[in-house]
C-alpha cells in the first residue's frame, strides 16, 4: 500500500519531467545554441580552461525513481561529457535541469581548488534570476562571462602556447 501512495505522489513530477522533454528546443532554439557556442569558443581563446554546456527537459526514470537530485545528475554528466579529462583539471560544466528549474555548476579539481563554493552559488542565483524574467539566453550569456572571468584569472593562455579544443563548444541537449 504504501509503494502505491508513493507512486501516486511521484506521478506530477513524472509528468512534468516528461512535458519539459519536448519544451526543450523550443526554449532553446538551434540559433541560440549556435550563439552559445560561438560565445564558449570565443572565451576558450584566451584561457586554458574548457566550458561545457548540458540541457536537459527532464531526468530519466532512474533517477525520478529513486528522488535524486539534480546535482547527482550534474556530477554524472561531468563524467560522461568527459569534463573532468582535460589537460589542466579546470573543465567547467553547466546544466539545467529544466523540469526542476535547477542550474548547477560542476568546476573540475583546478578550479574548484581556487574557487570557493559560495562564489559559485552566487553565480548560480544570478543566473536564476534571469531565467525567472524569461531571459534563457543573457542567463546562459552571464553564467559563461562569469565563469570565462574566472578562468582568464586563474588558467590564462600563455602567448605562445598552442590550444587545443579538448571538448566540443556546442551546448549538449540530453
Amino acid at each position: 500500500m504504501q509503494s502505491f501512495f508513493r507512486a501516486c505522489k511521484a506521478l506530477p513530477r513524472l509528468l512534468r519531467h516528461r512535458w519539459y522533454e519536448g519544451q526543450v528546443r523550443r526554449i532553446f532554439p538551434e540559433k541560440l545554441l549556435q550563439d552559445l557556442a560561438a560565445r564558449v569558443q570565443a572565451s576558450e581563446r584566451q584561457h586554458t580552461g574548457q566550458i561545457r554546456i548540458a540541457i536537459e527537459g527532464g531526468l530519466p526514470w532512474s533517477y525520478l525513481r529513486r528522488a535524486a537530485p539534480p546535482r547527482e545528475r550534474a556530477v554524472m554528466l561531468f563524467g560522461k561529457l568527459r569534463v573532468w579529462d582535460t589537460a589542466h583539471n579546470n573543465g567547467v560544466l553547466i546544466y539545467l535541469l529544466l523540469a526542476e528549474r535547477a542550474i548547477d555548476i560542476v568546476a573540475d579539481r583546478g578550479l574548484a581548488q581556487r574557487v570557493p563554493a559560495q562564489q559559485w552559488q552566487d553565480i548560480v542565483a544570478r543566473m536564476a534570476a534571469t531565467f525567472r524574467a524569461g531571459q534563457h539566453a543573457q542567463g546562459l550569456a552571464l553564467a559563461i562571462d562569469e565563469v570565462h572571468a574566472l578562468l582568464v584569472q586563474h588558467f590564462p593562455a600563455q602567448g605562445g602556447e598552442a590550444r587545443t579544443n579538448e571538448l566540443p563548444d556546442r551546448p549538449v541537449i540530453i
